[in-house]
């Protein structure tokens, strides 16, 4: 059975299943820990994000002159953009990240480890 994170607040709901483990796959799944702090049994690497190769990928692909940048590191990425050639800005959203992601393991992270100069 596949069902939101949130589908395991009906207790109800999920017993009619009878005995059963409790999996997430998210791309949160790479960092230590993180099956523990969402207590469930297993955890699968799976994201729908894009990753900075993939995003300059699609952008360069689109021939897009203007880009409008509405979340994850977005001063980096704009950044990056205006550097080679693209009109870029950060567009607000109300856009807060995934339910349950840590900011400290944001924080960890360095976008630039990722950025490639190189043409696709």
């Amino acid at each position: 059975m596949i069902a939101p994170p949130s589908a395991g607040g009906m207790t109800g709901w999920l017993r009619k299943f009878g005995p059963s483990s409790q999996a997430f796959a998210s791309g949160w799944m790479t960092i230590r820990g993180a099956r523990r702090r969402r207590a469930v049994d297993r955890g699968f690497v799976l994201s729908d994000h894009a990753d900075w190769p993939g995003l300059l990928a699609a952008i360069r692909a689109t021939g897009a002159e203007r880009i409008g940048v509405t979340h994850g590191y977005t001063s980096q990425m704009v950044h990056y953009l205006r550097e080679n050639g693209w009109q870029a800005e950060v567009i607000p959203t109300r856009f807060e990240g995934e339910p349950g992601a840590e900011s400290d393991d944001l924080e960890q992270a360095d976008p630039a480890d990722n950025i490639s100069t190189e043409a696709d």
